[in-house]
């Protein structure tokens, strides 16, 4: 099956909370993972990066979708 998403990490489930309406699922990431970032040109200069730099990846996203294949 294709995704339009490319960063896409493999799980495992972790633990599953259920409540009256939503559940809350939480996952071990079992594999290193790539991701990319699209940025505006102004942050990409601002952050100076060079290949080698160490950063933190905040993933800013509503929505985690776990698909169970």
């Amino acid at each position: 099956m294709k995704y339009g998403a490319r960063n896409q990490i493999k799980a495992t489930v972790k633990s599953v909370e259920k409540g009256t309406i939503m559940s809350l699922v939480k996952f071990n990431v079992t594999q290193a993972a790539e991701m990319a970032s699209v940025l505006t040109i102004e942050s990409a200069e601002s952050l100076d990066l060079k290949p080698g730099d160490e950063v933190r990846l905040i993933v800013k996203a509503i929505h985690v979708l776990p698909v169970k294949e």
